[in-house]
């Protein structure tokens, strides 16, 4: 007998999970008004009853995850009372790993840091060494912000993919040598005692662009995230895309110089043999510029040459500026290929490594971009660098925390979902 099988997107839906749904639409509409809004304005926003408001408004109050803030004269008639988010009604914590560098935040719910922080990925990296040096830093950053552990919803963690969504795992990223199937969730959620939720590192980069600096004027753009290794994160009509697996955005093996180095796909001129951090370290070492790299060295050694190799192209060495230029020119051809693809508003570039290649690399890639848009009739792609910050991989893995507790994803409404 065949099994009868019905597709995530057909399944139904209930009164309940409509209720749960409409109650997030409320939240996040007042969490993009940072002014606040009022019930009436409101209704008007989201297209919902009075009534509903005024009830689901209650609920919020009763959490504590609004509040009313004084009344506005707006047109005729009574003031109205304006309602905001509550800081305080709801904390997150993030973690990025990073094969160079660990970062830490405690997330208000507005997504403000309340306290961050950074350690050195543990030199050999290796997986048990790097979850003891992130439960250390986590109590010890919870414990310092002086947030009520009841208000705290869970641990975010922002990973290099590839990861395993459903069983909570790191599956073999490239840059993080013995990382085969660890088991990050499960283990931080038992030595911390918190929900943690994981995600890949620039899925998390993409939720902070919403969560964070979320802009109602773009819902489709792609945030590419400039760490010790190159990926994207994909908004599309204002959801975050993930993909099957979860691990939507991997653009290692796009082509970007057909006549560039060999990579380990057996192609030529890849995003990874071409554009990475390593890779340009390794060209600024046949100038003469830094130390060469050896096999072994990590991230953290990886980032103090990339660091060097950037000090020499902002004291004008021109041997130092056309690596970077040449960069520039290589990424946006794989920028172009996303967003083309996708039809993408806007390009956001941001992580850790993306301070010291901005003034480069937003000399050159818009104009790339827009020259290679193949809508540049109707429309070319904004490009600009995050306004989160180089942290926005830490940011994101709180952010992580708050939309998967908050935000109004569309699976909400399917039973089973």
């Amino acid at each position: 007998m065949t099994e009868l099988r019905t597709p995530a997107s057909r399944r139904g839906t209930n009164l309940p999970k409509m209720g749960d749904f409409n109650l997030t639409v409320i939240l996040d509409t007042i969490r993009r008004s940072p002014n606040g809004l009022s019930r009436v304005e409101l209704a008007g926003l989201v297209g919902l009853s009075p009534q509903t408001i005024s009830n689901i408004s209650r609920r919020l109050l009763d959490q504590g995850l609004i509040v009313e803030a004084g009344k506005a004269g707006v047109g005729p008639g009574k003031p109205r009372t304006i309602l905001r988010l509550n800081p305080s009604g709801m904390y997150a914590v993030g973690v990025h790993v990073d094969p160079a560098v660990i970062s830490f935040s405690v997330l208000d719910l507005t997504g403000k840091v309340v306290l961050d922080s950074k350690i050195d990925t543990p030199e050999a990296g290796e997986p048990t060494a790097v979850m003891a040096a992130i439960v250390f830093e986590v109590q010890r950053l919870i414990e310092e912000s002086g947030v009520d552990p009841a208000k705290l919803t869970g641990l975010g963690v922002a990973a290099p993919g590839p990861i395993d969504l459903d069983a909570g795992t790191v599956v073999n990223p490239p840059l993080l040598e013995g990382w085969t199937r660890v088991h990050l969730r499960d283990a931080l959620s038992k030595a911390t005692g918190l929900p943690v939720v994981l995600d890949k590192d620039v899925t998390a980069a993409a939720v902070a662009e919403t969560w964070v600096a979320g802009d109602n004027a773009s819902s489709n753009f792609g945030v590419f995230y400039m760490g010790t290794g190159i990926g994207c994160g994909l908004v599309l009509n204002d959801e975050v895309f993930r993909g099957a697996s979860g691990n939507a955005g991997e653009m290692g093996h796009i082509v970007v110089d057909p006549e560039g180095p060999p990579c380990d796909c057996g192609l030529n001129g890849c995003v990874k043999s071409t554009v990475i951090p390593r890779v340009l370290v390794d060209a600024g070492a046949k100038a003469g510029l830094v130390e060469p790299l050896t096999e072994g060295d990590s991230g953290v050694v990886v980032q103090e040459r990339f660091n060097k190799l950037c000090d020499a192209a902002d004291g004008g060495n021109e041997d130092a500026i056309a690596i970077l230029d040449r960069s520039a020119l290589h990424l946006s051809r794989a920028v172009s290929v996303i967003a083309n693809a996708m039809d993408l508003d806007r390009v956001v570039f941001g992580g850790p490594f993306w301070t010291r290649l901005a003034p480069y690399y937003l000399n050159r890639v818009p104009e790339q971009v827009a020259h290679g848009a193949d809508a540049r009739d109707i429309h070319v792609p904004q490009v600009v660098g995050s306004r989160v910050g180089e942290d926005v991989g830490a940011i994101g893995a709180a952010c992580l925390v708050l939309e998967h507790a908050l935000a109004p994803r569309s699976e909400r409404l399917l039973l089973g979902g």
